[in-house]
């Protein structure tokens, strides 16, 4: 008799598959959750270089069809292209200064889109490099990143929550503000019911129902729904055929090194809350991903790639791990680029409700990262000064968005994002100071005293067995209250 063996099969917590209808109600709500950033880019752009509502249309629709494209490469992979981790893709807005700057200097789309091309192609050779830094990703990293992450997202979800257009009269008003709320709240309730299910979509339902009381409230306006194409496809090079600038090149290059310092930085973390293995190897067919994406990306009318960091928040909010979920969102997305109609649509959903459900999503970015970083030992070493330089540096940007104005641009490209500000500033002291070692004194430094809780002798003396404190006061064996004397009248 002879026994067969049978070798234990290693499921990835990514690679879950759901039941086609919630694949597909999961993935609306990343679409839904991100719709506003990708929108964002063409529609600041396509004004800068003086489009026509309807080209800007169409600029609008190419960045979804283009986003829903990367999402696909970047969520089911082939070989050497894609993480297979669940990743929204869009254009990324680390380059939306540069770009519009190129396009006032006279360049136009065309020179932007020839700048994406070349700089893309670049990022492309180099990014197995990248992936060599993985070392230098420690949790004293990751996590300093990831809170970053939900914290420079927060501005963008005040913004909508106040309206998303700073110039409109009900800007900031009691009625956009309380329909965020309400959105807000609805969230948190359907959180808390007993349905799993319910629990799992309730940014996505709250955003719908959000949307239904916007209508009575005369906050909604779908009446530009109908006007327009239903289908159209994308047009190679709508705008023009791309042109070549050396110093607009140069200027795209250094937005490219941000978006792959970004990247590297969403990969990593979603490795974390899917809790699954990111090696170098992995990182690298992600930002190959995100390079080929982007160079492609201006042959239908789009810019630069990246992964969405609002949507890694979803991925940690709802526990949804699936990357094929993330796939059904790019699917999605295309025929949203396809379906200028299906687009309309979601445009019209109001920026308060998306603002209401932008909050808890990009809070609980900040939440993930904070529990890394309660993983990270601080005891004799300096982890604690890595960590509050590097959030101190990445929030500058954040809550003084003024602040490097009067420095050179190419300076303001890479530090005016405070997720690459944190993730250089992380990484730098990160090996200062836990990988050159020499010349560090063993709790030399006062952020390594204040870590440990120090009690003197003198202070335990008093102590009898089975004291103890309740609600602040001292409590004895007996249950009795033992009184606390000031040092003042002792």
């Amino acid at each position: 008799m002879s026994a067969t063996t049978v070798k234990p099969t290693t499921t990835r917590p990514e690679d879950e598959r759901l039941p086609i209808g919630s694949t597909i109600a999961y993935g609306l709500q990343h679409v839904l959750t991100m719709y506003g950033g990708i929108i964002a880019p063409p529609l600041v752009i396509g004004q800068a270089a003086g489009l026509k509502p309807d080209q800007i249309g169409v600029l609008i629709a190419s960045c979804l069809f283009m986003g829903g494209v990367a999402t696909l490469l970047q969520t089911l992979g082939v070989k050497f292209f894609g993480s297979q981790l669940p990743l929204v893709q869009g254009v990324s807005f680390a380059g939306v200064a540069t770009m519009s700057a190129i396009v006032s200097q006279g360049g136009g789309l065309p020179a932007v889109f020839g700048s994406v091309i070349v700089a893309s192609i670049i990022g492309l050779v180099i990014a197995p490099l990248f992936s060599q830094i993985l070392r230098f990703f420690p949790p004293v990293v990751t996590g300093t990143v990831i809170t970053t992450i939900g914290l420079t997202l927060l501005p963008v979800a005040a913004n909508w929550v106040m309206g998303g257009n700073a110039k409109a009269p009900n800007y900031g008003s009691v009625a956009n503000l309380g329909l965020a709320a309400v959105t807000f709240v609805i969230a948190l309730v359907l959180s808390k019911v007993g349905s799993g299910t319910v629990s799992r979509l309730s940014i996505l339902l709250a955003m719908v129902i959000g949307t239904v009381i916007a209508l009575f409230t005369g906050q909604a306006d779908f009446s530009k729904v109908g006007t327009g194409a239903i289908f159209a496809l994308p047009t190679p090079f709508a705008f023009g055929p791309p042109t070549f600038n050396i110093a607009s090149i140069i200027s795209m290059f250094i937005v490219i090194l941000v978006t792959l310092t970004e990247t590297s930085a969403d990969i990593i973390a979603v490795g974390e809350i899917v809790g699954t293995k990111v090696d170098r190897h992995r990182v690298a067919n992600g930002l190959r991903a995100d390079m080929i994406s982007s160079a492609v990306a201006p042959v239908f009318g789009s810019f630069t790639q990246s992964a969405f960091a609002q949507n890694v928040g979803l991925v940690a909010i709802t526990g949804i791990k699936s990357r094929f979920v993330v796939t059904a969102g790019g699917g999605i997305l295309i025929l949203l680029g396809l379906f200028p109609v299906v687009g309309r649509v979601v445009q019209a959903v109001p920026m308060p409700v998306l603002g209401g459900a932008g909050v808890i999503l990009f809070a609980t970015v900040a939440a993930s990262g904070i529990r890394t970083l309660s993983a990270v030992s601080y005891k004799g070493n300096m982890n604690l000064i890595v960590v509050a330089s590097s959030l101190g540096f990445g929030l500058l940007p954040v809550v003084s968005p003024n602040i490097y104005d009067k420095f050179p641009a190419w300076f303001i490209t890479i530090f005016h994002s405070g997720i690459s500000s944190a993730a250089i500033m992380a990484i730098l002291l990160n090996v200062l100071f836990n990988h050159l070692k020499a010349g560090n004194a063993k709790d030399s430094s006062v952020f390594v005293a204040g870590t440990d809780r120090v009690l003197t002798t003198q202070e335990i003396r008093v102590l009898r067995e089975g004291d103890r404190f309740e609600n602040g006061k001292l409590i004895d064996s007996d249950g009795k209250e033992v009184p606390i004397e000031q040092d003042s009248a002792h």
